[in-house]
């Protein structure tokens, strides 16, 4: 069974940065696409940003410019958070999706003071 483990949330004040890691516990093949969500409280799981097999991204529209998702050569994906804004406080998930299923992380909170 394949496990993404978090890391890198935390307490930070408006305006500066965190990075979020995630790793899998092992090799995880046919990857479509890793991401990550966020759920803030009393609402929804929403995308926050989505790196393709090929390459391609997409970020949410209120994290544009300020958030970069990338990831290295063994399957841990990061996302870079700049300028974080009290609206980004929530947990954030990291997901992994291959073409027989995906996989989730058990989140990691970012708290952003206002």
């Amino acid at each position: 069974q394949v496990q993404l483990v978090e890391s890198g949330g935390g307490l930070v004040q408006a305006g500066g940065s965190l990075r979020l890691s995630c790793a899998a516990s092992r090799s995880i093949y046919s990857i479509n696409a890793m991401g990550w969500y966020r759920q803030a409280p009393g609402k929804q799981r929403e995308l926050v940003a989505r790196l393709t097999s090929g390459g391609s991204t997409n970020y949410a529209d209120s994290v544009k410019g300020r958030f970069t998702i990338s990831r290295d050569n063994a399957n841990t994906v990061f996302l870079q958070m700049n300028s974080l804004k009290p609206e980004d406080t929530a947990v954030y998930y990291c997901n992994i999706h291959t073409i027989l299923t995906e996989y989730w992380g058990q989140g990691t909170r970012v708290t952003v003071p206002s």
